[in-house]
């Protein structure tokens, strides 16, 4: 074969090797796509699992729940006892002064002032405090009845600790909400003693504090401090009797359901909580003691 024949087919091959070349490459390249995908398609499934049993985790667990208040209101506290146990109580008082509140579903209060003025023969005087706060659940703190519970008693540490008390001296009270205690003592001051009664009550999720004290001013007799308690339980009893009434048969249930969010101080609302916190006391005019007033009053 001559030289010049070889050249040409030499030539001839090289095209076909050119194109085996590009169909072997071809071919090469739907098997890379082919195994990218699959490893892609992996990934993307262990993603979505994950995501998925994360969300079904997540979905699982249960919402933080506590046991809901059972008062959702409070009575009007100028209105919470009759005309005789006020005829009673405060005999010359007038219509009771109502405490400020910056929500009167959560905090309450109300007082009387009587001064039976005997001219020569001396005077009596008698003042009467009626404060009423109400609690609410809260997912943080607790259920409003032990929040209440709380608050109770630290109103009668309260009372047991004023300064200047004598003869202090403590009992329960029974018959009167789920628990009532009476802490009474003697307050001298300058315009006689003092006889001061104070009965601090709990029912459900509310508390009630009553204040009631006498004096015999301008040399009258000192009044009976066991007649002056005999008086104050009763009207704890009809205060505490209010709450109730004021909540309908059966306690009027504040909501079907426990709350799920965080109440706010007790006046701004339990979920209308009120504007100070549950452990703070009532607001001022409720919460003056009547053995350190008394004076003025007069």
């Amino acid at each position: 074969m001559s030289e010049g024949t070889m050249q040409r087919r030499a030539q001839r091959d090289q095209p076909a090797k050119r194109l085996n070349r590009v169909l072997v490459c071809a071919a090469a390249v739907p098997v890379m796509l082919v195994a990218a995908g699959c490893s892609s398609d992996s990934g993307s499934g262990d993603s979505a699992d994950t995501a998925g049993k994360a969300a079904a985790s997540a979905s699982a667990s249960p919402s933080p729940t506590v046991r809901a208040a059972a008062y959702g209101k409070l009575p009007e506290p100028c209105k919470a006892f009759s005309k005789k146990t006020l005829k009673d109580l405060v005999p010359e008082g007038k219509s009771g002064k109502e405490g400020t509140s910056d929500d009167i579903s959560t905090r309450a209060s109300c007082s009387w002032n009587s001064l039976d003025n005997n001219g020569v023969k001396g005077s009596q005087f008698r003042w009467l405090n009626v404060s009423m706060l109400r609690f609410e659940s809260d997912v943080t703190r607790g259920p409003a009845d032990e929040l209440a519970q709380e608050y109770f008693d630290k109103q009668v540490q309260e009372a047991q600790a004023v300064e200047g008390a004598k003869s202090v001296k403590t009992e329960p009270v029974t018959g009167t909400g789920d628990q009532a205690t009476a802490v009474r003592y003697d307050l001298k001051k300058k315009e006689g003693t003092f006889k001061q009664q104070t009965i601090v009550a709990r029912v459900e999720n509310v508390v009630v504090t009553l204040d009631y004290n006498g004096a015999g001013l301008a040399g009258d007799k000192t009044p009976s401090s066991d007649d002056l308690l005999k008086d104050a339980k009763n009207a704890a009893k009809e205060a505490v009797a209010a709450v109730s009434d004021a909540n309908g048969t059966g306690g009027g249930k504040a909501s079907a359901g426990p709350s799920k969010t965080e109440s706010k101080s007790p006046s701004k609302s339990p979920s209308g909580s009120a504007s100070k916190d549950a452990s703070d006391e009532p607001s001022k005019d409720a919460s003056t003691s009547p053995s350190k007033e008394p004076a003025s009053k007069s």
